[in-house]
């Protein structure tokens, strides 16, 4: 099929760049997060542009390249900026990054995101680890023909977010000594924020936070083996949840501020996993 073809192209495109060892742990930085790679000792780095096939990022804080390399120690292959289905990108083209993964040799996978808190008690600036998540978006990369050698055609994703790995992560949380709580991350199309209508919508349907990101990239990594674990900034309340107005900008303010302390959870929980690999 043609897909499979596509995905061999960027694995090459990769493997042309980088001929070391690929690392088991990957990580897709969001909105306002992609600080985080300027820790990276980065053996390799290539904007996704010169990736055969990869989409390329086309919004504001998303720098739209990959990084090879490791942080104190730990070896990390890092998605510097993501694409989304607003950008006009189909739910298919969204699955080839975590395909190339797959393939390269990544075993976990770490999504991050930026986005809205529907809990007043969960302020802007809270760390949220994602339990589960609802797709209110209407897409989904596995639509259309199935190519086996990804995966099952109908797939489980009654542990999509992965026990052992939240477990790890809240472990690092509490070895760093930063709060973290557990929630349902619900995904909505964008690019334009939640009514207050619909956010009052989605707390009924049980999510604790919105985006517009992360469920593609979730089901395309369980569909083909990868374990993965979410983590989201809740970086502004959403519409109605607080009368001040939602902006993006917002979302790099409390980024910003955040910085920090989702390094240092990201570092410990890089090791403590770093660490079982050679256990």
């Amino acid at each position: 099929m043609a897909e499979f073809a596509t995905v061999e192209k960027s694995v090459a495109a990769i493997r042309q760049r980088h001929d070391g060892q690929i690392p088991k742990t990957a990580i897709v930085l969001g909105s306002g997060l992609g600080s985080f790679a300027e820790q990276i000792n980065a053996a390799t780095t290539i904007p996704y542009e010169e990736i055969s096939g990869f989409p390329a990022s086309t919004v504001a804080g998303h720098a739209g390249r990959l990084l090879i390399g490791e942080i104190e120690g730990s070896p990390i292959y890092c998605m510097q900026g993501r694409m989304h289905l607003y950008e006009g990108y189909s739910a298919q083209q969204l699955a080839l990054p975590i395909r190339t993964m797959k393939m390269l040799g990544v075993e976990r996978l770490i999504l991050t995101n930026a986005a809205g808190g529907l809990r007043a008690e969960h302020p802007a600036g809270s760390l949220m680890v994602i339990t589960d998540h609802i797709n209110f978006s209407g897409h989904n990369p596995m639509t259309g023909p199935n190519d086996e050698r990804f995966g099952d055609r109908f797939f489980d994703m009654s542990n999509a977010y992965d026990e052992s790995l939240r477990a790890d992560m809240l472990s690092a949380a509490e070895q760093e000594g930063i709060d973290v709580f557990s929630g349902v991350y619900l995904q909505v199309l964008g690019p334009s924020f939640e009514t207050p209508a619909e956010v009052r919508m989605f707390a009924r349907l049980g999510a604790d936070a919105v985006g517009m990101s992360t469920v593609p990239e979730c089901l395309t990594a369980v569909h083909c083996g990868l374990k993965v674990v979410g983590l989201s900034l809740i970086s502004n309340m959403a519409a109605g949840v607080s009368a001040a107005p939602v902006s993006y900008e917002e979302v790099f303010d409390e980024a910003k501020k955040a910085e920090t302390r989702i390094t240092r959870l990201l570092i410990a929980f890089l090791k403590m996993v770093s660490n079982a690999d050679h256990t």
